[in-house]
């Protein structure tokens, strides 16, 4: 673990065993838990369909397609961070074609020390976009919870004639003697009188 982290796993999608070997012998011993290899896209697929990567470097051409267009797919569909390796006359064409995907591309060759410290970078990257994921859940649900029990109140407010102020009171007294979160009592008052969320 890395400073109570979750750890980062890695795909490298090369159709040569080179680069997952490099990539092996740079993090081993860092925090990285886990580095899996493909050698084409169809194989990366199959395996992004199984498990979720953290970081997928894909080391193009690959046997079976450029690699470009699989890069944009993983970049947009989720929050992996995506290392595209292109050959150096290539480099500003595919660029152009993914940066606004936010494909991190680099040109080869390239150094141990460059590799090495562009995962690290992505690595970095991926640990605070976890980080926002997680804060924007708890402001969703807060959100949603707020939605609910103010449903409920005017549901009470309604049926029993009650002030706002008198409805919010019954429902943070049953929280408190019931034990249950202010949520779980808003969702049985909306249940008692047959009123949907």
């Amino acid at each position: 673990m890395l400073y109570g982290k979750e750890e980062i796993s890695i795909l490298v999608v090369s159709r040569s065993d080179k680069m997952f070997g490099v990539l092996n012998d740079l993090l081993n011993g860092r925090f990285y838990y886990e580095i899996k290899q493909a050698a084409s896209v169809g194989e990366a697929k199959r395996m992004t369909l199984v498990q979720s990567f953290d970081i997928v470097v894909i080391n193009a051409p690959l046997k079976d397609e450029t690699g470009i267009e699989f890069a944009v797919n993983l970049s947009s569909d989720n929050s992996t961070g995506v290392l595209l390796l292109i050959n150096n006359e290539y480099y500003d064409r595919v660029l152009d074609e993914v940066m606004g995907c936010g494909v991190l591309t680099v040109s080869k060759p390239l150094s141990k020390q460059t590799l090495y410290e562009t995962v690290n970078l992505i690595a970095a990257t991926n640990f605070r976009l976890k980080k926002l994921e997680h804060k924007n859940a708890k402001l969703t649900a807060k959100m949603e919870e707020i939605r609910i029990v103010n449903h409920a109140k005017w549901v009470l407010i309604e049926n029993l004639g009650l002030s706002e102020e008198e409805a919010h009171k019954i429902i943070e007294k049953q929280a408190m003697d019931t034990r249950q979160t202010r949520r779980e009592v808003a969702e049985t008052v909306l249940k008692t009188y047959n009123t949907s969320k």
